[in-house]
């Protein structure tokens, strides 16, 4: 009998446990693969990208903590290649992984890898961005579409009901993320622009999250509307940080809210300096435990408790969401420095 995994999924609204078998299926077993009785456990994690502080810290964390639990870890990053990812994916299961973890630049391209890993006999998971359109094992991120109303719902607060004109920000098209926190956002806002009290005067989304193209949004806004702004809603911190390079040159910087997201260092930076209203924070650290832990029971196929599932296009995929904390001057002290997120004397 082939090994199988029985994850189940809580549901607090059904009060019932759902078991969803996730296994090898008729797949034949990964040649080279080390998951059997007492053997370690070899975990292959494709990452979009390492540009960023954040993804640097989930792959350093996620590799401790595989490791504390005894298992391999082998990483590699893409650079925001399509091609280049899927190549990175073949050649961490030619290398007799257990278990495949991918972060995707693309959520619909990387479908073809997980396809590729079940072939192999390889689980998959998708971390922190869905893969749309795949036979994914399970998902663990945060709630996308939670991040987005927290963003927009201090925006509307910090604008005190008074009529303003915002400009949007979006993130890569091509990251499902992205799509959430709009999503979430758009929950909030609609009513308001309805109504008139919130009009968005230029909106767009920032090619690979990249702040140069963020940047390139903002002063694009800025020719097209003028300096009477009240607010940037940047999905964010990279993208917070181009918008507010081109608000510093038309000296506005301070003068008009921007939101982010990741609570990166240089926005945590900017919050106290008064250049950035707020970030999200995200608790990268729990998250990447939780998946380097998922991933290692995937591969001795243990089972997992999922508290919930998301729906990619072709499945219900078992996930698992973390919650999510707005940070800004007030409370960071008590939320990113409190949980060694940062340190309080790197803020200054």
């Amino acid at each position: 009998m082939n090994p199988r995994l029985l994850l189940v999924t809580g549901s607090l609204v059904l009060s019932v446990l759902i078991g969803v078998v996730v296994s090898r299926r008729d797949a034949p077993a990964n040649p080279g693969s080390s998951a059997q009785p007492g053997g370690k456990v070899r975990l292959g994690l494709s990452l979009d990208t390492l540009k960023e502080e954040r993804w640097q810290r989930d792959r350093d964390r996620f590799t401790a903590r595989a490791t504390e639990l005894g298992a391999e870890v082998f990483a590699s990053s893409a650079n925001s290649d399509d091609a280049r990812q899927m190549q990175d994916c073949e050649a961490l299961l030619s290398r007799g992984i257990d278990v495949l973890v991918i972060v995707p630049h693309n959520g619909e391209a990387m479908a073809k890898a997980v396809g590729a890993a079940k072939k192999a006999g390889v689980p998959v998971i998708s971390y922190d961005r869905l893969i749309r359109d795949s036979d994914v094992d399970l998902y663990l991120s945060f709630d996308n579409v939670r991040v987005g109303e927290e963003q927009a719902r201090y925006l509307v607060k910090q604008l005190a009901g008074k009529k303003s004109r915002i400009v949007r920000i979006y993130g890569s098209k091509t990251d499902n993320n992205a799509a959430l926190f709009k999503l979430g956002q758009d929950n909030v806002l609609n009513p308001l622009i309805a109504s008139g009290q919130i009009e968005v005067v230029f909106e767009d989304w920032a090619v690979d999250w990249k702040p140069e193209n963020a940047k390139k949004i903002m002063n694009a806004a800025l020719t097209a509307q003028g300096r009477n702004l009240d607010g940037v809603l940047a999905s964010n911190d990279g993208t917070a940080g181009g918008a507010i390079q081109a608000l510093t040159e038309e000296g506005l910087a301070g003068k008009v809210l921007v939101t982010g997201q990741d609570a990166e260092l240089a926005a945590c930076q900017r919050i106290l300096r008064g250049t950035q209203t707020m970030t999200i924070y995200k608790p990268l650290s729990k998250l990447a435990d939780r998946a380097a832990e998922a991933a290692v029971a995937l591969g001795n196929r243990q089972v997992l408790i999922a508290n919930g599932v998301v729906e990619n296009g072709f499945k219900k995929v078992p996930s698992i969401l973390e919650e999510v904390v707005s940070v800004d001057k007030a409370n960071m002290q008590d939320t990113v420095v409190k949980d060694g997120f940062h340190k309080a004397e790197d803020l200054k």
